[in-house]
């Protein structure tokens, strides 16, 4: 019977989990309301792009588990279902939150997979090993890519966002990508692909 009350309990720490995660589905980035961006990007659309943007910038670095990387950067904002997305003026004014923390408390209920979620979490946020880094920049990468879509939407000042962003890059390859990126317009992916008649 304690064995099926701790399975219990477990699958209810993980189901809590997940319908914990939704908040990142609904929490906006704050740094776009400076620009007054009226639809803004949510915290797990930058996550998802992120991540993606995590694996191909390991592959690109060499990195010998692009895997791991990118498990690094889907897990790296877990704190904000929790704490708010400050932007850089409201963060002037707030002093910094335990988001260790947070990370340990949200995922004390879920076992040995919690322990491996908050050291991906950990890892970016210490930057202290390759994989860290790399995730780092690219979640300074997908913020300078969102800028530059805006941008080209009419929102001034967000080429403030990426220069700064691009002044806090660390690999060759996310330096390399910028450059690439910031010559480009976000529509030319799409070009030529339309279907004719």
């Amino acid at each position: 019977f304690e064995k099926v009350s701790d399975m219990t309990n477990h699958l209810t720490g993980v189901a809590n989990f997940i319908f914990e995660l939704a908040q990142l589905r609904e929490k906006p980035r704050s740094g776009w309301e400076l620009l007054k961006v009226p639809d803004k990007e949510r915290v797990a659309a930058h996550v998802l792009r992120m991540a993606q943007l995590a694996y191909v910038l390991a592959v690109m670095e060499g990195h010998p588990d692009p895997n791991h990387v990118a498990m690094c950067a889907l897990f790296h904002e877990n704190d904000e279902t929790r704490l708010p997305d400050l932007n850089k003026v409201a963060a002037r004014y707030v002093p910094d939150f335990d988001k260790g923390q947070v990370v340990r408390e949200q995922t004390a209920d879920l076992g040995a997979v919690g322990e491996q979620i908050f050291a991906f979490w950990n890892e970016v946020h210490e930057r202290k090993t390759q994989a860290g880094v790399i995730a780092k920049d690219a979640d300074y990468l997908e913020c300078a890519f969102t800028a530059k879509e805006y941008a080209e939407q009419g929102h001034d000042f967000a080429d403030d966002w990426m220069k700064n962003n691009r002044a806090a890059l660390k690999t060759k390859s996310a330096q390399d990508l910028f450059e690439r990126m910031i010559i480009m317009g976000s529509n030319d992916w799409w070009q030529g692909l339309k279907k004719l008649g």
